[in-house]
């Protein structure tokens, strides 16, 4: 896959901070902003890509979104959306009784992208060490490969990992996809996968997506899915947190409205289903 020209300025690989230090930045956050000269503090955090994804503090183009909080998500023709929940209370069997919102899974026909934020340090960006983290889970835990890269969105991360092909998996798929399948991927029990990170600094959070699919060689499918990532406009809040937690996700209003009108959809709101996530930010 060629990887597109970068569109923000290149900025210093920041060294990696260790959780102590990070706990203590997040935990002095308050009184170090408190300190700093305003003029100071502004010239120091991280801005948002040139023309997106969006702070909520800034001027963002007027668009049609779901509000799922921490990210108001543009919609499409086409587009479908699904929020993923983590469980916060099991039964005695380990079946889940409650949750919270962790992630927004957008689907565009044969492809997926699965939206994450998080908050960062007042005065760096953490791109660059998840990118370092993210790949060493991949190749060390999974057994696959990555490889960086500049795309529309700055450096990026592209990696390939074994996924399973059991009789399970291959029931589930649609004839035509099995179809697509090479023979000797199906003896074998496992085929390679292609996995895109895109990841965005932007002023005291951090916005990540993971594309799967056909988008990851389709442009046209490509693009429909880095227009929406592009007019994300994510809302921070003023709460101090610490460094990579994930911002507080709701589910829109439009999304019970749905169930209610039709039971079909209530399978595809379904809060415990997971989407395409091969790795969990420390």
């Amino acid at each position: 896959m060629a990887f597109g020209r970068r569109r923000q300025a290149e900025e210093p690989e920041k060294e990696p901070r260790t959780a102590d230090e990070e706990t203590e930045t997040a935990a002095s956050a308050a009184d170090s902003e408190a300190d700093e000269a305003p003029e100071t503090a502004e010239a120091a955090e991280p801005a948002a890509v040139e023309g997106g994804p969006w702070d909520s503090e800034e001027k963002f183009p007027e668009l049609q979104r779901l509000d799922f909080g921490a990210m108001q998500v543009p919609v499409a023709p086409g587009l479908g959306f699904q929020v993923n929940f983590e469980a916060t209370q099991v039964d005695d069997e380990g079946n889940p009784l409650d949750g919270r919102p962790v992630a927004v899974l957008v689907q565009y026909e044969e492809s997926a992208m699965q939206l994450q934020a998080f908050a960062a340090p007042k005065r760096s960006g953490i791109w660059a060490d998840i990118r370092r983290d993210t790949a060493k889970d991949i190749e060390e835990d999974a057994q696959g490969q990555t490889q960086e890269g500049e795309g529309p969105f700055g450096p990026e991360l592209l990696a390939m990992v074994p996924a399973a092909l059991t009789e399970e998996v291959l029931a589930e798929m649609p004839q035509e996809m099995r179809e697509q399948i090479p023979a000797e991927f199906i003896e074998q029990g496992w085929a390679p996968q292609l996995i895109r990170f895109i990841g965005v600094d932007g002023p005291r959070w951090f916005l990540q997506a993971i594309v799967q699919g056909a988008a990851i060689e389709d442009e046209e499918q490509w693009q429909v899915l880095e227009d929406v990532f592009r007019n994300i406009v994510v809302v921070r809040g003023e709460s101090p947190m610490p460094p990579r937690e994930l911002l507080e996700l709701q589910v829109p209003q439009e999304f019970s409205e749905a169930a209610e009108d039709d039971e079909e959809n209530v399978e595809t709101f379904d809060p415990f289903e997971r989407g395409p996530e091969i790795t969990e930010v420390r």
